[in-house]
């Protein structure tokens, strides 16, 4: 299996300014990666320290030979993000002053064809971020119901064929099972009307693809409790940094930093309020930083990138 671990870090200086990084605080990059983002956090730390977790053997690897005279500052956690309490917990660290997520694939799980979650490499189909893990896209293709299927490919993908498509799975697959990508994406081409697929700009099996991945890597269902871990770590004026890469993602973000901003939820009508809800997170970016003109020409998996920044009050 390839081994360099290639990934460009998307918004980094954004990513950075926003954790307003104390040199003596600790920190936390949810989704280390090919350590990107991590190894801009350790050049700004003195006595501080920072946790980089990710689930990816390969992505440790890589963070680990980045990290070389940082040792004093880093600690590699292999897990996923939505156990941050517990790898808190496990490292005796009640607080923390800032929260990195990067919510998307990496360029190297795409780009690594043998990882099977690209449409453009021919693969076993895979997509598993935890090489580990026992359940596969394969699984989710050849043994959803038509009906899981079309509620995966049409809620995570957006995809307004979803039906067709669950349909010419079921069909293909009572044949012979489906185990590469390429056949997988060919039978999405054919079940998409051909006028439909020529009107369309990216790839005809992107959006599908995109809702396998995240039902095999149950990442729509980690975010919310990864991020009110993050939140309760936090230290007061700590700061929580958020990527997402599509609307899904970036609405359960926006839906929570706002409820936590929130106070008072007592009926409109109530004289007084008796809930005593506090707010307990400053929203910092009313609306989602994107990535400038420089970096969309040098990186087009920009493109879809929020940055959404919280404090702790």
């Amino acid at each position: 299996m390839k081994m360099e671990f290639s990934h460009y870090s998307v918004m980094l200086s954004e990513c950075i300014d926003g954790l307003n990084i104390d040199p003596n605080g600790i920190y936390v990059d949810c989704t280390a990666g090919g350590g990107g983002h991590s190894i801009e956090i350790l050049k700004r730390l003195d006595q501080g320290k920072l946790i980089s977790i990710d689930q990816d053997d390969n992505a440790l690897i890589a963070c680990k030979k980045r990290f070389v005279g940082y040792e004093k500052n880093s600690i590699l956690v292999k897990s996923n993000f939505v156990e941050l309490k517990n790898i808190l917990d496990s490292l005796n660290i009640n607080s923390v002053d800032g929260v990195l997520m990067d919510l998307g694939v990496s360029s190297h799980q795409l780009d690594t064809a043998e990882r099977g979650f690209s449409y453009n490499s021919d693969a076993e189909l895979d997509m598993r971020m935890d090489p580990h893990s026992p359940f596969s896209a394969y699984d989710v293709v050849n043994t959803y119901s038509e009906e899981n299927l079309y509620n995966i490919i049409k809620n995570y993908g957006e995809e307004k064929f979803a039906s067709l498509i669950a349909k010419k799975i079921v069909k293909e697959r009572e044949i012979t099972p489906i185990k590469t990508t390429f056949e997988l994406s060919n039978i999405i081409k054919n079940a998409i009307p051909v006028a439909a697929a020529k009107k369309e700009a990216q790839h005809p099996a992107k959006r599908t693809f995109q809702a396998i991945r995240i039902e095999v890597n149950h990442e729509l269902d980690v975010i919310e409790p990864a991020i009110r871990a993050g939140v309760q770590a936090l230290k007061k004026g700590g700061r929580i940094v958020i990527m997402t890469f599509h609307s899904l993602e970036d609405r359960i973000v926006k839906t929570l930093f706002n409820n936590e901003a929130q106070g008072c939820i007592c009926p409109k009508d109530f004289p007084v309020c008796i809930c005593g809800n506090r707010p307990k997170l400053k929203v910092i970016t009313k609306k989602p930083i994107i990535a400038g003109d420089k970096e969309l020409k040098e990186n087009s998996r920009s493109k879809s990138a929020k940055l959404r920044i919280a404090e702790k009050l």
